[in-house]
């Protein structure tokens, strides 16, 4: 349990408004919620309606329960290995599968696959997120790192945070850019608004520093396949640094323009195409890359006929 306490020290505001503005971290909702399940109190009374309007100098007190760990369950899902030794894995995910357990997807998920497929695996790099160095959305596909020890763990976190792993990606794109390359340097932080986006936000308001570089590999028309590499890994980077430039990834349904374009896609049309790093071990380079799915090669077909 942790406990927020807070001074109001402004006009009079709506307690479930107050408590969202003052703790960023926490959604309006899960604001409402831990009203109503009585983890607030308002100059020391448990208050449970979201409604009531605070005064200058009322004092509150939030306390947030710990979070109960989910019971991670193996499950037999097929999973399209690109290389395996006994320190690391690296997959091919599907569009449709969640990287880790989360509310609303307590299984089913890529960690209940590799708990099946690697069973000392738990523990390693957090009980939650057991050998997940880096994650990909629910709808990206591509090539995707596993730690299978605490060494290669530590190791390939190392890499990531260094910049020395290189993490490539491919996506179709609206528009044509007017250059062939460019980079996109603007920090991404949590959508003051939509607690379920990512936005750019300062770097003063909470923003995490995200550097993007892209280049033109294709042409096609209206749209363009580009070729993407990360230096940071943010939550969405690609997604909000393509729509901020005014190019946003087609079928990217939260930052995409919602434009249909015949061509039936489960999500983003961004795949994970490269990856390369140090191997934990022996130090030797990897270098995989992920075949890119059908419905990514079907779109470019389309494209390229039209």
């Amino acid at each position: 349990m942790t406990a927020i306490n807070l001074l109001v020290q402004e006009k009079t505001e709506r307690l479930d408004r107050y408590l969202s503005s003052a703790i960023p971290d926490l959604s309006r909702s899960r604001v409402q919620q831990l009203i109503e399940q009585g983890h607030v109190q308002v100059n020391d009374q448990v208050c449970t309606s979201k409604k009531i309007n605070l005064k200058l100098g009322d004092r509150i007190c939030l306390e947030i329960p710990a979070v109960q760990p989910l019971e991670l369950v193996a499950e037999d899902i097929p999973l399209d290995i690109l290389y395996e030794d006994e320190q690391l894995l690296i997959l091919n995910k599907p569009a449709g599968l969640v990287v880790h357990p989360a509310p609303g997807h307590a299984d089913g998920t890529l960690v209940n696959a590799l708990l099946a497929h690697c069973p000392n695996l738990p523990g390693i790099g957090g009980v939650q997120r057991p050998g997940i160095v880096h994650r990909l959305d629910k709808d990206t596909t591509g090539a995707i790192a596993i730690a299978k020890t605490d060494i290669a763990y530590q190791h390939l976190q190392a890499q990531l945070q260094a910049k020395t792993a290189r993490r490539e990606y491919l996506g179709v794109v609206y528009g044509a850019p007017k250059t062939e390359s460019g980079t996109v340097d603007l920090p991404i932080g949590r959508h003051p608004q939509d607690r379920k986006k990512m936005a750019i936000v300062p770097i003063e308001e909470g923003g995490r520093s995200a550097i993007t570089h892209w280049q033109v590999k294709e042409r096609l028309g209206n749209y363009t396949l580009i070729h993407f590499q990360l230096e940071t890994g943010r939550t969405h980077q690609i997604r909000v640094h393509s729509a901020k430039i005014g190019h946003p990834i087609v079928g990217d349904p939260v930052y995409g323009s919602g434009r249909s374009i015949g061509v039936n896609l489960p999500g983003q049309a961004l795949h994970a195409w490269r990856l390369k790093l140090q191997h934990p071990i022996s130090g030797d380079w990897i270098e995989v890359t992920a075949p890119l799915p059908q419905t990514f090669t079907t779109l470019l077909e389309v494209l390229r006929r039209r």
